[in-house]
C-alpha cells in the first residue's frame, strides 16, 4: 500500500514508524493503528548469500514455522516405522520427496506472507517494501525496490528488523555453505552434510536432514545449546548419537572449497554457529542508538526504550533478552498500548518457554540449574529430574526412559520452582502450560499436588512422590532420583 502524503500531527508524516516486519514489528504496528494511530512499517530484508528470499513475517514467523515443517516431516518418517507395530501393512515401499516438501513449505511461507498484507491493510497500517535508513532524530530514509529515495517523519520509532544467520568469515563460507533457512531453496536434498556449530538450529537441522535418511556429521564450535539447561543437552547429544548421528569435537572450520569432497563423496556444508542481529544498516549510529560492541543487539531499558528518548527496540534485536516469537508479539503489543492508550504493563522477560525442535524435542521454561546455582547459590537449589517411556512408544519399543524431566527449585522460597525442563514429544505444548504456573509462584508441593491424566505421559512429567516409594526402572514412572548434582 503506497502511503499518502500529509501528516498525522503538526510536525510528522507519522505517529508511528516501523522498521522490520518480524513478529514483534508487526504486533506493534497493528495495535496502534488499532488505537488510530497513523502507522507506516517498512520491510525490505536482503536475500541470503544463496539468494533465498525472505518474505514479510520475518525469521520469527517463516523461519519457525520452516523449523516445525522439518521437524514434522523427520518424526513422520519414523511414524512410519512404528506404524508396522500398530498393525498398519505397507503395499509398497516408502520413500521421501524432497521436491513435495519444499514445494508445500514454501507456498505456506508465500501464502502466510499475502495473508500478512492483507491483515496490515485490515488494520490501516501503511506497508512498503523498502529499505529504511535513519538519517536524522525524527527523519527515515526509504529506498523502494526501483532504487527511488524519499524521506519520512515519524514521532515515534521503533526498530524490529530481527537477526539472520551468522558466517564464520572464513574463505568460501558465503559462496559455497547453506544455512537453517536456506535449506527448503535446495533444488535436492543436500545428502551427506557436516552441520558446524551445535546451537538449536544446528542440532535442530542435524535431526531433520538425519530423519529423511541422510549422513549428517556435527561439528561443535562452542558448548552444545549454548544458554540452554548443560545437563539436558547432554542428553540430547547421547539420543542424538545413539539414534546414529555422528559428532566432531575440538575441531574447526578453516576453509571451504567450491567442491567439499572425502573420498568419493561430496560433503555439504551447514552453517549455525549463530545469528547476527540486523542492526548495521540502517543509521542507528547517525542518531545515537547504543549497540552492544560484543553483539551488535541495541541497548533498551525495561520500556524497550533506546538510548534515544523516541526510539524503541522489540525482538532479538534487543541485547541480553530472550528471543522468541511469542514474546515479541506480547511485547510489541505492550509497547504500544503503553504509548497510545496510556497503559504502563511492562513486558516480563523472565520465565519465558522456548523450545528445541530437535528430534527428540527440547523445550523449557526458566532457569538452567547453571544459571540457578549461580543466581542462588548451589545450596539453595533442589533438583529433581526423572526419566519416562512414553506409552505410545512402548509396542514399537522405542528408546526406553530416553524421555526426561526436570524440576529446579529455590529452597528458600517454599521450594518455588524456578526452572523445567521437559525432553520428549510434545514438550514445547508441555512446557507451555507451566509456563502459567510458573508466573503465579508454582511451588514443588503444588506440582506434586497436580492430577495427571491417564493414558499419557502427564503422570510421569513430574516427580510426584519421594523416589523411595516409586518402583527403580517401572516402564511407567522411570527411575526418578531427587539430587543436588554435586
Amino acid at each position: 500500500m503506497d502511503p499518502p502524503t500529509g501528516s498525522s500531527s503538526e510536525d510528522y508524516d507519522y505517529d508511528l514508524l516501523v522498521i522490520g516486519g518480524g513478529s514483534g514489528g508487526l504486533a506493534v504496528a497493528k495495535e496502534a493503528a488499532g488505537l488510530r494511530r497513523k502507522v507506516l512499517l517498512l520491510d525490505l530484508a536482503a536475500p541470503s548469500p544463496r539468494g533465498t528470499k525472505r518474505e514479510l513475517g520475518g525469521s520469527s514467523l517463516n523461519t519457525n514455522s520452516v523449523r516445525k515443517f522439518l521437524q514434522q516431516a523427520s518424526l513422520l518418517g519414523k511414524a512410519i516405522q512404528d506404524s508396522q507395530k500398530y498393525g498398519w501393512r505397507e503395499k509398497e515401499p516408502v520413500s521421501h520427496g524432497w521436491t513435495e516438501l519444499v514445494e508445500a513449505a514454501q507456498q505456506q511461507v508465500k501464502t502466510r506472507s499475502v495473508e500478512l498484507k492483507k491483515e496490515l491493510k485490515r488494520f490501516g497500517v501503511f506497508y512498503l517494501s523498502a529499505r529504511a535508513e535513519i538519517v536524522a532524530p525524527h527523519t527515515v530514509e526509504v529506498t523502494d525496490t526501483n532504487g527511488s529515495k524519499r524521506r519520512v517523519t515519524a514521532e515515534t520509532l521503533v526498530i524490529a528488523t530481527g537477526d539472520s544467520p551468522q558466517y564464520p568469515g572464513i574463505p568460501g563460507d558465503r559462496e559455497y555453505c547453506v544455512t537453517s533457512e536456506d535449506l527448503l531453496s535446495l533444488p535436492h536434498p543436500p545428502g551427506r552434510t557436516l552441520v558446524v556449530g551445535g546451537s538449536a538450529e544446528g542440532l535442530e537441522s542435524a535431526g531433520f536432514l538425519f530423519g529423511l535418511g541422510l549422513p549428517v556429521t556435527v561439528m561443535q564450535q562452542h558448548d552444545l545449546l549454548q544458554g540452554f539447561d548443560q545437563k539436558t543437552a547432554q542428553k540430547i547429544e547421547n539420543h542424538m548419537i545413539v539414534s546414529g548421528v555422528k559428532f566432531l569435537y575440538h575441531c574447526s572450520l578453516t576453509k571451504v572449497p567450491s567442491k567439499t569432497n572425502t573420498g568419493t563423496v561430496e560433503l555439504n556444508v551447514l552453517l549455525a554457529v549463530g545469528r547476527n542481529a540486523n542492526t548495521s544498516d540502517i543509521g542507528l549510529e547517525c542518531v545515537g542508538v547504543q549497540r552492544s560492541q560484543d553483539t551488535g543487539r541495541i541497548l533498551v531499558n525495561e520500556r524497550d526504550q533506546t538510548s534515544v528518548d523516541h526510539i524503541y527496540a522489540i525482538g532479538s534485536v534487543q541485547h541480553g533478552r530472550p528471543s522468541a516469537t511469542g514474546l515479541s508479539v506480547h511485547a510489541g503489543t505492550l509497547l504500544a498500548r503503553r504509548l497510545y492508550r496510556g497503559d504502563s504493563i511492562l513486558c516480563d522477560y523472565s520465565n519465558v518457554p522456548t523450545v528445541v525442535l530437535t528430534p527428540l524435542e527440547y523445550a523449557a521454561c526458566g532457569l538452567s540449574e547453571e544459571k540457578a546455582n549461580v543466581t542462588f547459590g548451589e545450596a539453595s537449589i533442589e533438583v529433581y529430574h526423572s526419566h519416562y517411556w512414553p506409552l505410545e512408544w512402548e509396542l514399537p519399543g522405542r528408546n526406553k526412559n530416553s524421555c526426561y524431566v526436570k524440576v529446579i527449585c529455590h529452597i528458600p522460597d517454599h521450594e518455588r520452582v524456578v526452572g523445567l525442563h521437559v525432553m520428549g514429544p510434545n514438550a514445547g505444548d508441555i512446557v507451555q502450560g507451566f509456563a502459567a504456573a510458573m508466573k503465579c509462584g508454582l511451588t514443588k508441593e503444588q506440582l506434586d499436588a497436580t492430577v495427571g491424566t491417564h493414558p499419557g505421559s502427564a503422570q510421569v512429567s513430574f516427580v510426584k512422590l519421594p523416589c523411595s516409594v516409586l518402583e527403580k526402572g517401572s516402564a511407567v514412572w522411570g527411575q526418578c532420583q531427587t539430587s543436588r548434582f554435586k
